[in-house]
């Protein structure tokens, strides 16, 4: 791939996962020239990943993940898996690279659909090898790690543990023990709301019979884990008691972070963390749309509802959107109700010890940190957040335990090759494009 090799869409969506999948799809099926980027080198995003191919499977016996598949790929949309953005070196155009080289995207109207990521909160030991987050042991193993025999602890918030602690179980694992920091009284509200959601109900019981005699601790989260060369027992805080537990792997996850960073370099406003939208899934910039969790975290389903109503949206079919406006209603009614219960516990702000590394990719401690008043501050006299994971781990543990906002993104999105930066015209050069017409 060359800087010559250019591709125009009327419509691009990016991120493979549910909601740009759906979104996708619609807009595909309304007669749109449609391409989707992921930087996978499969659809399906996190939630998907590894999903069985069903094509050939009657309906009936096809995952909503393979139904989605099919619908992107019989549509006629250009898939370019395993392609991730940069940068936008001009309005209209983004620029992105793959392991063969670069490539410009050229578009009409855009959908973003970058999902979310683990948050993670530190603690002594959670830089040892095989403490991990949940979501990204769960996709190790589709990926290939073997599981089997392995003892493993499941700790932090959120329904994701118990869908990680499922899919383990099933592939082999022993499930030492399911740590939810939420409280017991908030879990039986939860629990009431289920009532309202009664699609939901079959899924919940269908987890509870596939994790049934894994014992599961309310109000405990993780205090410490241990090991010389990698990790061999944790020691969780259990209704205000202390108890270590040795297993092979800590599958530890405090919510999910929605990956706003693309949608900030285009200039779209965010309000709480979440990107603005209007409702048809438009945000504040003109022929940009968001889908999914950069605008809440409110799981698959309000992801394929709301893909789908940008999706019509972009491809000019606003009224036909409109149809998807009381389900998505209902959608984030459940997803403020999973909120109140999983939003963290002050307590959970005591983990670290002063020796604690806060900042993973540059080693920078809680007790350096503390010293500082700012993310800002912190980044200049520490270096907190400037390694390659650009404060994306970091970023939001120090927003939880300092109450720090992290500054505005800058390019590249992510770490990107020389040549591909190289690329990048100057601000000069796209000023002298616009006056003598795009000439050189």
């Amino acid at each position: 791939m060359t800087r010559e090799a250019q591709q125009h869409f009327e419509i691009l969506v990016i991120g493979g996962g549910p909601a740009g999948m759906s979104a996708a799809a619609r807009a595909a099926e309304r007669g749109a020239r449609v391409g989707i980027v992921d930087d996978n080198f499969r659809l399906g995003g996190q939630i998907w990943r590894g999903e069985p191919d069903d094509s050939r499977s009657d309906d009936a016996k096809k995952t909503e993940a393979s139904q989605w598949a099919d619908r992107v790929r019989t549509s006629g949309v250009t898939a370019l898996c395993g392609l991730r953005v940069v940068h936008q070196p001009a309005p209209r155009v983004l620029l992105a690279e793959n392991l063969d080289g670069f490539c410009e995207l050229t578009y009409d109207k855009l959908v973003l659909a970058t999902g979310a990521r683990e948050k993670f909160l530190p603690f002594p030991g959670w830089t040892l090898p095989n403490v991990m987050g949940a979501g990204g042991l769960q996709a190790m193993v589709k990926c290939g790690l073997p599981i089997r025999g392995k003892r493993v602890v499941v700790a932090g918030t959120g329904p994701l543990l118990l869908a990680v602690a499922s899919y383990l179980r099933k592939h082999g694992a022993e499930i030492a023990v399911i740590c939810e920091q939420a409280s017991w009284s908030d879990l039986a509200k939860l629990g009431l709301a289920l009532f309202s959601c009664p699609e939901k109900i079959i899924p919940a019981l269908q987890l509870k019979r596939d994790l049934a005699g894994v014992p599961f601790a309310a109000n405990s989260w993780p205090l410490a884990a241990h090991g010389q060369q990698a990790l061999e027992s944790v020691t969780i805080s259990r209704a205000g008691k202390g108890e270590k537990i040795s297993c092979d792997y800590l599958a530890c996850g405090f919510h999910l972070i929605p990956n706003i960073e693309l949608p900030l370099l285009l200039g779209c406003a965010v309000n709480n963390g979440y990107v603005q939208v209007d409702d048809f899934q438009t945000t504040t910039v003109p022929s940009v749309f968001c889908a999914g969790e950069p605008t809440s975290i409110g799981g698959v389903e309000l992801a394929l509802i709301e893909g789908q109503i940008a999706g019509l949206a972009a491809a000019g079919h606003g009224m036909e959107a409109q149809a998807l406006f009381g389900k998505r209603r209902k959608a984030r009614r459940f997803a403020r109700s999973l909120d109140r219960t999983f939003r963290l516990r002050p307590e959970l702000r005591s983990l670290p010890s002063s020796d604690t590394f806060v900042c993973r990719c540059e080693d920078v401690s809680y007790s350096r940190l503390r010293q500082h008043s700012s993310w800002r501050a912190a980044k200049l006299h520490t270096r907190c957040g400037m390694g390659p994971c650009q404060g994306r781990v970091c970023g939001s543990a120090t927003q939880f335990l300092f109450n720090w906002n992290t500054d505005s993104v800058r390019p590249p999105v992510f770490p990107a090759r020389v040549e591909t930066l190289a690329a990048i015209p100057s601000r000069s050069q796209l000023q002298s494009s616009e006056v003598t017409g795009g000439e050189s």
